[in-house]
């Protein structure tokens, strides 16, 4: 019989960058935007600004946030927070307005690390009510003289020993925020461990060893990159290539400068390559190619686009998994293994028990559709729990299982597949979008009466948001202005790129608004589309 719950090492970030200083201190370990570091060097840096950070009153257990594009500061930050014993909270350096305010306050940060291009939108009204000071990273920022700042430079300190700071992997290392369905968006409290066995799960799914060298542009604020890149190469060796900006026409001149063998990306950068003219630099197209490139990681990626990078590049691919922030990878498929369509790989049986359940949390028959829940085998391998959110830890964990609000099933040779989300959330561009928080910023504008935001396909896959609108009495704005008003106060990711002007909303007979009729009618006759009309998002 399978044993229901099996013990295993448990470990924290900091002592995997303890281990890498005693197996390989000085070769080539980071490189963030052009700066390198060894072992060495990142933890030397790392104890020079956690000591800055205990000097200015962060304790273990204190939050320290980032809101910064991927920089060589946010990397050691994260190193630098967990020396001190604290909890790293990279915020989505996309977000504002609403949605900035509930994630800083929520985390109640003791200190927050601000690009400059990000400063002006540091207020007090969205922080903390325990913040010391504002660490601007950076020059030419617009800074509020309200606000506690002080440069990076001055949380560097002069003192490079170790804190003695030593965590439990039951310790909380980071929190994550995940798009909320019916409310604002929940931060995931990760432990050490946690934070450790999933980039493990990615160097065993990969084949990572220490011969690899990771190339992504995705940003740190993500756990895909942090956890890929800052973790990772502690767990596996070698070094990794942190870009910040991800460009389709660079891209061969970009992996192969880097001389990279693993490119980790999500699902749509990948499309983009794809179907992307010949480059003289890919795989195939002669001296100038790229020798060093083996595997395109993208999960999810469509069947059709994994098999365009096997034979047009001849690479491996990482194109089917399953996992959410709260716990991950319950599923994958290892690489240069042929896809089974429409599966997000094999179950990890190894650390989950995983099932589907009915609405009463019945476990339903092989093959049958219903919810996905999963409880783990092995301790600290799930998330422990909401930050500061109790009731939605119990609501989700009912029946001692935690429940994703996907719906899946699972074949009986252990394949599962990913059919729906039961909950209200969409993802676009590989960020989750809570389309609450979009319809509760759209109901900020004096103009609307009410609001519907719901995902419709996206030919680069995934979704693409669309905002069906009802017009306060008498309001003449236009679907382009009203557009341009998102663009101001939503994150980049969250802009839409439909808007429909309507009457009123379909609803149910209780009166409340249904969403399903939006989605099944997706684009129509009347929808505006900012793309169509010749309009960008810009880059901030």
């Amino acid at each position: 019989m399978e044993p229901i719950w099996s013990s295993h090492p448990l470990r924290t970030v900091n002592g995997l960058l303890a281990a890498r200083l005693r197996s390989d201190p000085d070769g080539p370990f980071l490189d963030v935007c052009g700066v390198t570091y060894t072992a060495r060097q990142i933890d030397v840096l790392a104890n020079r600004v956690a000591h800055g950070l205990i000097d200015r009153g962060v304790r273990p257990g204190d939050r320290v946030a980032t809101l910064i594009d991927n920089a060589p500061q946010g990397a050691v930050a994260f190193y630098a927070t967990l020396k001190a014993g604290a909890i790293y909270v990279p915020v989505n350096a996309m977000l504002k307005g609403r949605s900035l305010r509930h994630q800083m306050t929520d985390a109640d940060a003791k200190v927050v690390i601000v690009g400059a291009n990000y400063a002006e939108r540091i207020v007090p009204e969205v922080l903390g009510e325990h913040l010391a000071v504002a660490v601007v990273v950076g020059d030419g920022a617009t800074l509020d003289p309200a606000v506690p700042w002080i440069m990076w430079d001055d949380v560097v300190s002069t003192d490079e020993s170790p804190t003695g700071i030593e965590p439990e992997p039951s310790d909380g290392a980071l929190i994550i925020y995940t798009g909320g369905t019916t409310g604002p968006s929940k931060g995931c409290l990760l432990s050490h461990n946690y934070a450790v066995v999933m980039p493990e799960s990615n160097v065993v799914t990969w084949g990572r060893t220490a011969t690899d060298r990771v190339w992504t542009p995705l940003p740190l604020f993500h756990f895909n990159a942090l956890g890929v890149c800052l973790i990772g190469t502690l767990i596996a060796g070698g070094s990794a290539v942190i870009l910040d900006r991800f460009s389709v026409s660079q891209f061969w001149d970009d992996v192969t400068d880097a001389q990279a063998t693993i490119a980790s990306l999500l699902g749509s950068p990948v499309v983009f390559i794809a179907r992307a003219p010949d480059h003289p630099r890919q795989p195939g197209a002669g001296s100038g190619a790229n020798h060093t490139l083996r595997l395109i990681t993208g999960a999810p990626m469509p069947p059709e686009i994994d098999q365009i990078i096997r034979t047009r590049f001849g690479l491996e691919t990482f194109s089917n998994a399953y996992g959410t922030t709260e716990v991950s990878l319950v599923s994958w498929l290892p690489p240069g293994v042929e896809p089974r369509a429409g599966s997000a790989g094999v179950l990890n049986t190894e650390s989950f028990d995983v099932r589907i359940f009915d609405d009463d949390d019945a476990e339903l028959p092989v093959g049958s559709q219903g919810e996905i829940v999963i409880r783990p085998r092995k301790p600290l391998v799930m998330f422990s729990g909401y930050w500061r959110n109790p009731g939605a830890t119990v609501r989700d964990s009912r029946n001692q299982w935690w429940h994703t609000g996907d719906i899946g099933r699972i074949d009986p040779d252990g394949y599962l597949y990913f059919v729906d989300r039961k909950a209200d959330y969409l993802r676009r561009r590989g960020e989750n979008v809570a389309t609450w928080e979009v319809e509760q910023t759209f109901h900020e504008h004096p103009e609307v009466s009410d609001v519907a935001v719901c995902g419709v396909p996206s030919p680069a896959g995934e979704d693409d948001i669309k905002a069906t609108i009802v017009r306060a009495p008498g309001s003449t704005i236009t679907e382009e202005q009203l557009w341009r008003w998102s663009v101001d106060n939503l994150p980049r990711f969250a802009v839409p790129r439909y808007v429909e002007f309507r009457d009123d909303l379909p609803r149910s007979e209780t009166g409340r608004i249904t969403k399903a009729p939006l989605r099944a009618e997706g684009v129509t006759a009347r929808t505006w589309d900012h793309e169509a009309a010749g309009l960008a998002v810009p880059r901030q």
